[in-house]
């Protein structure tokens, strides 16, 4: 790599950690200081300025992201080999809170990036499975054994078929790796599943996952 990479890919982990920082620092404000409560909304009121500086979190992220090659070429490849219409990286922002925040798309038309999951669905039971490397393979989401309110988010983001693995770093659970077939249902082979648990790993030696 040439010394205008190399700086590129410095300025990128910087540009990352600088936005974790002020997210934490945020967070951590909120928390101390007792009187923020007061402007604390409902919860079928979300505070529209957290919103506003949470969406420029997860847009500093996933920038950082698509200037990521490797990041790129493996979403890109797995797509491919899989022959499948999605593949996306769920990134847990908070405790199992995520959202969509990289997609490689075999039609703009599927385009997902900045959804949000059912993480009325996901609690700390799902994160220990996929802490232990659980993998989820969904044939048809109409005949699987899941939750109403996982199969309704599958069908709002036009899933039949879709394949979990986690992406798991050094500091925990990062986030998911997701194929999803949009199309038609799909049987998935050992060997799909393989491709993805490979593409995670490697994925999770990605400067702009490692390192955030």
């Amino acid at each position: 790599m040439g010394v205008c990479g190399l700086l590129s890919c410095y300025l990128s982990l910087v540009n990352l950690l600088s936005l974790i920082k002020n997210f934490m620092s945020f967070e951590t404000i909120v928390q101390s200081n007792p009187k923020l409560e007061l402007n604390e909304p409902s919860p079928d009121q979300p505070s529209q300025d957290h919103n506003r500086g949470l969406q420029r979190i997860i847009s500093g992220i996933t920038q950082v992201l698509e200037r990521d090659a490797l990041v790129q070429k493996t979403t890109d490849a797995a797509r491919i080999t899989l022959a499948i219409d999605r593949v996306v990286l769920y990134y847990f922002f908070r405790k199992w809170e995520g959202r969509v925040t990289f997609e490689s798309l075999s039609s703009d038309k599927f385009s997902i990036l900045g959804s949000t999951g059912p993480d009325e669905c996901f609690n700390g039971d799902y994160a220990a499975m996929y802490l232990d490397g659980r993998v989820r393979a969904i044939t048809n989401i109409d005949n699987e054994p899941i939750s109403d309110c996982h199969r309704e988010f599958l069908k709002g983001l036009q899933v039949k078929a879709n394949l979990v693995v986690p992406i798991l770093t050094q500091r925990g659970l990062w986030g998911l790796l997701v194929a999803h077939h949009c199309q038609s249902v799909r049987h998935w082979h050992d060997a799909d599943i393989q491709l993805m648990k490979a593409a995670a790993q490697t994925l999770s030696s990605a400067p702009s996952i490692k390192n955030s």
